[in-house]
Order: structure tokens, then sequence, then C-alpha cells
């Protein structure tokens, strides 16, 4: 033990000095954290390196998993836990004079991803590792990733989320891994060999190119170290020296700011062309680089592509790569000289996609104008798979015109769109939903056509989540207690967590287990008012509505309890079943998204009001934490009683965020949407709070509903509307919050009015049941006990088995 405290010593003062060239004088926290940070990465390479190497010495097959976000949050707590070496580091530190929690929180988030879809990816990177599966992920290295949002006067502002303004310890810069990417140009035929065949050339394009940083990505106690693989817009020149020449200086550096616009920012403004057509830019600039690297790398042991399937599975995360299987159409085709269908059948057999929506205005498409302009050859095969396609359905549908219509991967109607996900349907061997009831409407509903086309093709893989980031790392209280009662075998094995069934009615562990979520509530109020003076009474319920802003969350379900409590409380009209709570929001809108904007404001609104009012806030606060990111949700999550999982039922293709919860020890009030079912089913329907219409129902309904019958019959939804209507909470601006009602009492697309009365009704027996304290904790117990199911190490194993078909690889 002497000697490992001498070389983790030496190892830090070592970075510190020849890595930053600071002494323990001259050193910022943010060197000291760098330097901590270097120590850990030493112990990650001798085992990257041997990683890589024995999957060039098996010649395995890889799966490379392509998504345009990586919400990876902090990496230095999760490398040191999946590395084993958390009590070395701890006693370490004092060589710094930082506490390891302080040198922890100095590590800036890496928020290259918008929400459930980008923090996927990450979980499922920990959990193939974990596996020791040979898996890649590849995207983007946006120079900014989700914009920072500031609340001022109660309205969202966003600001630049400069992640990498410090540097990052953790990224390799590959310069030897340079691809050009080409954009614009045209097409031209040409002959060529003596069979007079002939091939399509791509020429006068402009070109960028890719270069790539690598991020370890190491299994949990193994040895396995597997790679994530951004890439980052360079120019192909630095700058025109005529122009520097002529003094122009401005003009000479044009080209090379233009190119490398292409990896700036995530998620670029769409509602311009210009926003369009970089948001493809970015998409075949990633794709592009990447099916390059898994080519390069393929051919290091291939000489041919007869073994490419065999060797190479690449998972589609959502549309946003789909692009890529008309770019590895047009590698085999035109450029290695293969015949269309022998290149379509290794396309097809290599390529499988996640659908992770069924929102029509999340479905991709591009105008074949764009696409003609930006990727022409692109197109060109596009249009080819689409007509030969269609001979497809045709045969198997003859003379259904209509049919072939919602099938096309080009739709019709004026201006010629290419829908990505029939493109990703068409081009892949394997379509999966991420829950049992999205699975099902895709393959009964959205996709039922080609459904019916390709039964064999649509699977179901539910998500989930890795538990070391989101219970050990995230809830050491709570994670520490589990151990000590059951082992740490729950670690590596979700399921394990059975065994605390078992203690659901021990008298001392469910005395322990409230200490340690009244110790989280404590240390998030805490938090709360150090960085954004922001505060909560720890024993009030802990109600926490934490996720990205969409009409369909409908946050706007929540805020309406709170104007009804509010006015209950205020009215006397409580009863003594009533338990005082807050009522915690957290999440960020898109920038143009007006209407959740204004939501954002109306929460603030409705805050002030009821946290002014020194009768309601005695029994109710309602708050809003800026800035919501994988950090803050690791702090939020643990502390939570109450779990809102209230979108309109079919429209959430799963949801992580309602798994996170459950395996924390939060009860879930919900509808029967996306993986809310499943954790329904797994935790038992008597420890699940259950509101709302059903799926099928709601699509029944929407040809006769009529929102203002609902308004009309229930007072209380009628009061609430009227008070934002008479600018109860607005009193400067009586008609501020007219869009949203507005919007509700003329369509009501997401039902807020119809299932207003059930979630009341549901939240009273959640405040009646929390006032039960042994009954509570026991449910909460439960729920624990029974996530095993919604692990991320299980959604790999299942897709390893039915998708990739690829075996680990023991290093």
């Amino acid at each position: 033990m002497a000697r490992s405290k001498k070389v983790f010593r030496e190892s830090l003062l070592d970075h510190l000095a020849y890595s930053l060239a600071k002494d323990r004088y001259s050193a910022t926290q943010k060197d000291k954290m760098h330097a901590f940070a270097l120590s850990v990465r030493d112990h990650l390479a001798e085992n990257w390196i041997k990683t890589q190497q024995q999957y060039y010495d098996v010649d395995t097959k890889r799966i490379y998993y392509l998504s345009l976000e990586f919400l990876m949050g902090k990496l230095l707590e999760s490398y040191i836990n999946n590395l084993g070496l958390r009590k070395e580091y701890e006693q370490m530190l004092d060589v710094f004079g930082l506490s390891y929690e302080e040198i922890i929180e100095l590590e800036w988030d890496t928020g290259l991803g918008n929400g459930g879809l980008g923090r996927l990816a990450a979980c499922f990177l920990d959990s193939m590792a974990t596996l020791q599966y040979p898996g890649y992920g590849y995207g983007i290295r946006y120079e900014y990733g989700i914009f920072s949002q500031r609340i001022k006067d109660g309205y969202q502002v966003e600001t630049p989320d400069n992640w990498l303004r410090y540097g990052n310890p953790w990224e390799f810069q590959r310069p030897e891994l340079l691809y050009p990417v080409r954009f614009y140009g045209k097409v031209n035929p040409i002959v060529y060999g003596s069979g007079g065949r002939l091939r399509m050339v791509w020429t006068d394009t402009e070109e960028v190119m890719a270069m790539a940083y690598d991020y370890p990505i190491p299994g949990f106690h193994n040895n396995t170290v597997n790679t994530l693989r951004l890439w980052s817009a360079k120019s192909t020149r630095d700058f025109d020296l005529e122009y520097f020449n002529s003094g122009d200086y401005i003009k000479a550096v044009e080209n090379k700011n233009n190119s490398e616009n292409i990896s700036k920012v995530l998620y670029p403004d769409d509602q311009s062309m210009a926003g369009k057509e970089l948001r493809l830019k970015q998409q075949y600039f990633f794709v592009s680089a990447t099916l390059r690297d898994i080519i390069r790398r393929y051919r290091k042991f291939h000489k041919d592509y007869g073994s490419f399937p065999d060797k190479v599975s690449i998972q589609l995360n959502d549309t946003h790569p789909s692009i890529a299987i008309a770019e590895l159409m047009r590698i085999l085709v035109d450029e290695e000289g293969l015949e269309w269908d022998v290149s379509w059948e290794m396309t097809t057999k290599t390529f499988a996609y996640t659908n992770h929506t069924i929102l029509e205005e999340a479905l991709e498409t591009w105008s074949e104008e764009l696409m003609g302009s930006l990727l022409p050859r692109h197109l060109q095969i596009i249009q080819e798979i689409n007509r030969r396609f269609l001979i497809q359905v045709d045969c198997k549908f003859p003379g259904e015109e209509e049919r072939k219509k919602k099938m096309s991967i080009i739709t019709d109607g004026g201006e010629g769109r290419v829908h990505m996900a029939r493109l990703a349907i068409v081009g892949s061997h394997a379509v999966n939903g991420v829950s049992e009831l999205h699975s099902g409407i895709l393959k009964e509903n959205v996709f039922n056509d080609l459904f019916t086309l390709f039964p064999e093709r649509f699977q179901n893989v539910t998500n989930g989540i890795t538990h070391r980031r989101w219970l050990l790392e995230s809830n050491p209280r709570l994670a520490k207690l589990i151990t000590e009662a059951i082992g740490d075998a729950w670690i590596k094995d979700l399921h394990k967590l059975k065994k605390l069934e078992s203690l659901a009615d021990d008298s001392e562990f469910c005395k322990r287990f409230r200490e340690v979520k009244e110790a989280n509530k404590n240390a998030l109020s805490n938090y709360l008012g150090w960085t954004c003076k922001l505060s909560f009474r720890s024993p009030f319920l802990l109600d926490c509505q934490v996720k990205r802003l969409h009409e369909y969350k409908r946050q706007l379900l929540n805020i309406f309890h709170a104007i009804t409590l509010y006015n209950r409380i205020r009215e006397g009209r409580m009863d003594e079943t009533f338990t005082p709570r807050t009522i915690l929001f957290a999440g960020k809108s898109a920038p143009g998204y007006f209407l959740c904007k204004l939501i954002i404001k109306l929460i603030h609104a409705v805050g002030d009001v009821i946290n002014a009012n020194p009768v309601v806030n005695e029994k109710l606060q309602v708050i809003f934490v800026p800035n919501y990111n994988v950090s803050l949700a690791q702090r939020i999550i643990p502390a939570a009683d109450l779990s809102e999982q209230i979108s309109t039922a079919g429209l959430e293709a799963s949801g992580t965020g309602n798994m996170k919860f459950a395996l924390n020890g939060a009860l879930t009030i919900g509808t029967l949407d996306g993986a809310n079912i499943e954790i329904r089913e797994e935790v038992g329907e008597e420890n699940f709070f259950l509101f709302g219409l059903m799926a099928k129902e709601i699509a029944e309904m929407h040809s006769t509903y009529n929102p203002q019958e609902y308004y009309e019959k229930d007072g209380e939804l009628r009061q609430v509307i009227n008070q934002l209507l008479e600018g109860h909470f607005s009193p400067d601006n009586h008609g501020l919050f007219y869009p949203i009602i507005k919007t509700l009492l003329e369509g009501d697309r997401y039902f807020v009015l119809a299932d207003y009365a059930s979630y009341i009704s549901c939240q009273e027996k959640v405040s009646e049941e929390y006032q039960k304290k042994d009954k509570w904790t026991k449910m909460a117990i439960l729920n624990v006990a029974r996530s095993g199911k919604f692990s991320s190490d299980r959604a790999v194993l299942e897709y390893a088995k039915k998708i990739w078909h690829v075996s680990p690889v023991p290093i």
C-alpha cells in the first residue's frame, strides 16, 4: 500500500509538472483536475492498446454504433469506478489540498447530446465495454454542445456551451486519421473496362477534412477499453494566399471558417434553408468519415468485401445517420466497382436501424432539391434504391397504388422528399423499436405497410440504462446500503437486486433506506441553494419532472396540478390527506420552440405567485432548476420521491428517465406510455400510480375529441384556465399565456384537458399514500429491487444476440 501510494502521488505530481508545466503553487484548481484526469488516463492507455490489438488478433466482428449525439456527462468518476481505483485516488488528494468531491465537481459536462437519444448511446457504450463486446461509437466532436440555459425574468435564454474552453484531458487527437468529405459538384457517367461498363463519377466537389478524436470507454473491472471516435471538421487549406497577399485578411480565411462550421454546434437552427443544409452536411460529414474508417480497418486483413457483413455490424441510432446506406452503396458500386445486387446485399446485411420516435415532425425528410444540390450522387442512388424497391412492392401488392405511395422512400406531392426512416428500414436487415408499446405502434401503425412486406425485420429491444452511472456513481449512499445488504454482485448483474425484495418488510433496512433518501434530499437542497439560490423543504414530498420541454411530455398537466393545489390551499379546501410537496421542474426547450419556451415562463410565473404566498408556501413550492444536464440529473434523481412520466399515451417511444427514477427508489406517476408499461409490469401495478387514457383510446378519440367539453364540465379545470386568461399569474400582461390556452381549447393535440381529472385524482392518491411512511418505503424498495430488466447490459445483450450476432472478446 505504501508503494502504491507513492506511485499514485508521483503520477499526480509528474503530470502537474511535465504535462502542464505547473507546480503546486502556480497550479489553478482546473490544472489540478487535469493532472488528476491525466493520471487516471494513464491507467486506461495500456489496456486500450491491448484491447484494440486483441480485436485484430482474433479478427472479430465489430459493432459500430453511429449516433449524432453522445450525452456523456462527466467522465472522471465513471472512469475511476470502472477501473476500481476510487480508494487509491481518494487517499492521494491531500497532495493537491482538494477533496475527491471537489475534484469531480471541477470537470465540465461533455454535453454532446440533447436528451434520451444521446444518453442512451453513452449507456450502451459502457455496457458494450463491460460485456466485452468489440464496440465503437462514432459521432461529431461539436465545439459547442447543447446550449447552456439561463433564466432571465422567467424566460429561457440560450448561451453557448463552450465545453472545450479549458481543454479536454480525455481525448486523443488522431491527425493521421484525416479523411476528405465531399459536397456539391456534379455526377458524370464514364465507360471503363473491356466490357464497356458504365460507372458514375462524382466530380467538381468542395472538400472538408474530418479529423478523429478518440475517447477511451473502459468496461467495469475488466481489461476491456473500447473507443468513442468523434470527428472534427478541418479546412483543406488554412487560408487563401492570394487574398492574404492583397490585404483582404477576412476573405483569406473565409473558406476555412465556413468549412469548419460543420462541427461547430450541436443542432443548428433548422428554421432557415442554410440551417437545414448545415444539418444535412453534419449527418453526411460524420457518416462519410466513419465508413472510410470502418473500411480502412476492415481492409487491413481482408482483400475483398466478401466477409464484410460477417465482420462489420453498423447500428443506426435513429434516422440521423441513415444517409450511410446510400454512402456505402456509392463506395461499393462507384469506387470498388461491385455489381449493384452484390452491393445491396452487403449493405442490408451490414446495417440495422433503431427507431426512437413516432412523431411525424421527428421522422426526418429532406427535399430532393436540397439533397440533389449537396449530395447529387446520393440522391441518384436513393432514387435507384426506391425504383427497385417499388418494383418489389408492386410484385407483393399488385395494383395497390396508394400503398406504394405510403411506402415509397421518395414521397410525392409537389416537392419530392426523401423519407430517411423508410430508407433506413429498406436498407437494413433489422429494425427495432425501444419499448414493447412503441415497437407495436411501429408495426401496426407508423410503418404497417413496410412491416407487412418485411415482418422478419421488425423487433423490439426495450431501452436500458447503465446502473453503474445511475446508481453506483449517482447515489453512493443507496449503493453502499444495497451492497452491505446483499453484496456487490448487482453491479455487474442488475437482476441481483431481486434479493432486496425480502428486505422490503425489514424495519431496520426500511429505516436506513428512508435515511438515505432524506440525506439525498438535503444534499440536493444545499446544492441548489449554493449554485442557483433555490432550495426546498426536505420533509416535503419531492415531485420531479425533469426532461426536455415538449408539448407531448405535458409539463402543462403538471403545472395545472400545481395551480389546482394553489387554489385549494388558499381557498381552504384542502383536507388532512394532503401532503406538502415541492414540485421541481428542469429541462430545456428547443431554441425555436415558442410554445415550450412560453411554458417555461408559465412555470416561473406560477412558482413566483405560489412561493410568495405565506399561506400557500407552507404547503406547496414550485421551482425550476436551470441548465438541466447529466450532472444535475445525477443529483436530482436520487433525491426524488415521485417521478412524473406523464406523456400522452402512445407518443413516448420509451423513456429512460423513468428507469433511472425507479432504480433510485422514486415512485412513478404515469400513463401507459413507452417503457412505463414494462416498468409497471416489473415493479407491480400496486407500486405504480397509473392515470389517463390509453394509446388505443386516444387513437379512437382523435376525430371526435372536443376539449371545450372538458373545460365546460370541470369546474377546477375551468378555474385554472380562466386564471391564465385573466392574467392571475401575469398581472402586467393579461394576454401573456393566451397562446397556450388557445392551443388547448382549439385542438389540444396532446389531450391535456382529457387527462386532467384523472391526473388530479391520481395525485390525491399519491398524497394520501405518502403519509403512510412504512407502506411508501416498501413500495420504493420494491421499485429498486425489480428494476433489473432496465439495465443497458440486458439491452445490449439482446442487440448482440438478435441483431448484431457478435460474441464477447475477453482481453
